[in-house]
């Protein structure tokens, strides 16, 4: 497999137990990111090297990615729910997910980035990519109380690059490694997860000065921000 990989036993070791941390697996060239899809649309991808030209694929509907391994295994049920089997493993050219970063409007509003609440509303509607923190998740989907991990949210505008592959390195479908580690769910001295340490971005939704103190009541529960009834667009 493409990814670097380690025991589950000693990466939670090393992962800190609380903030807004982005994990992700990383080099100098880019950074790896994750989303699962239907068969069809994973497949063709894999195949092609991008989305477009698939029939199934939908790019002018916002489409979410993941940095976090697995807070993606949460959200599919480690490839096991319907219009999720193929999981994708998506190395995007580092200077675009900083342009994604960059770009980025928090989906619940953060006193700490616009002042006034208003800014936040008018920013929101025109933002072409929405950042959202949810809680982490243990391997076997119970929440991280103190921990959230990063999602986002990619409008067409910001979508077309990764869609055509013109912002990505590699496109590689995992989910073999996602089969193979859900046997080890009940033996987790055993389950082999990506090498995820912690990206540091400049970037104001990223920034942990913006999130001292700051607790929205969005975040007190998960939001259904990416939850979506197209069989791509997870």
């Amino acid at each position: 497999m493409e990814l670097k990989t380690e025991l589950y036993e000693s990466a939670k070791k090393i992962w800190p137990s609380s903030g807004h941390v982005v994990l992700a697996q990383y080099d100098d060239e880019g950074i790896w990111v994750y989303q699962a899809f239907s068969p069809k649309i994973g497949h063709y991808a894999a195949k092609n090297q991008k989305f477009i030209g698939c029939e199934d694929y939908q790019e002018n509907r916002m489409s979410w990615i993941k940095t976090n391994f697995l807070w993606m295994m949460y959200r599919s049920g480690w490839g096991t729910k319907p219009n999720q089997e193929v999981t994708l493993a998506i190395k995007l050219k580092k200077e675009y997910f900083e342009e994604i970063l960059l770009q980025s409007t928090l989906s619940t509003w953060n006193p700490n980035i616009h002042e006034k609440k208003k800014e936040w509303d008018a920013q929101i509607k025109k933002a072409t990519v929405v950042c959202q923190w949810d809680p982490d998740h243990h391997p076997n989907g119970a929440k991280i109380p103190r921990r959230r991990a990063i999602q986002l949210g990619l409008r067409p505008e910001t979508l077309h690059k990764l869609a055509s592959g013109k912002g990505v390195i590699k496109f590689v479908d995992i989910s073999d490694f996602v089969s193979s580690q859900r046997e080890n769910l009940k033996q987790l001295d055993l389950l082999q997860v990506p090498v995820e340490r912690v990206y540091n971005s400049t970037a104001p939704v990223c920034h942990p000065k913006n999130f001292d103190g700051f607790e929205s009541n969005n975040y007190s529960k998960e939001t259904n921000t990416s939850a979506s009834t197209s069989p791509n667009q997870n």
